[in-house]
């Protein structure tokens, strides 16, 4: 990734040598790379408000707001299609102009590298079909009171299955 024109800015926290392998690529990559070791929703939306692309590589996420925040913000993601992750983020197709962003189907360091190649490539050389991307994703009904409507919905419908 650093071969490529970006900025990367990462938070949060896990393992300590994860954390540690942070800190030393951030001072390896001064002027591409910070990071923040730790946790701070404030700084999460304001990271994700001000950036381009979300970068979301979970290999496991039953839910997942962070792309529901970042889509509304016109960050675009590009994620690993599992959980909530695959159920909230349409891949983007270039032929029918539809989709919110790029999904990868194995936590495999290429898969990631492959669909941010794209992103990226979307983002330089097709700037309408980005906006229109960035336009999808913020367009998007994200209540919470339709969300509970529609669980409502499948739970009555379910309910009347059996």
């Amino acid at each position: 990734m650093m071969g490529q024109d970006v900025q990367l800015v990462m938070l949060g926290t896990g393992r300590d040598d994860l954390e540690q392998m942070l800190r030393k690529f951030e001072n390896q990559h001064r002027d591409k790379v910070r990071g923040w070791v730790g946790f701070s929703v404030k700084m999460a939306h304001r990271i994700t408000a001000g950036s381009d692309i979300l970068l979301m590589p979970s290999r496991f996420e039953p839910c997942g707001l962070n792309q529901l925040y970042a889509m509304s913000y016109g960050t675009v993601p590009v994620v690993h299609a599992v959980g909530g992750l695959r159920d909230t983020v349409q891949p983007f197709d270039p032929y029918n102009e539809s989709g919110l962003g790029w999904t990868f189907d194995r936590a495999e360091a290429n898969k990631l590298i492959d669909a941010l190649g794209n992103c990226l490539l979307t983002y330089r050389e097709y700037k309408k079909s980005w906006e229109g991307i960035q336009r999808r994703g913020m367009m998007q009904d994200l209540i919470w009171d339709n969300a509970a409507h529609n669980y409502e919905e499948v739970l009555v419908a379910a309910k009347y299955q059996w």
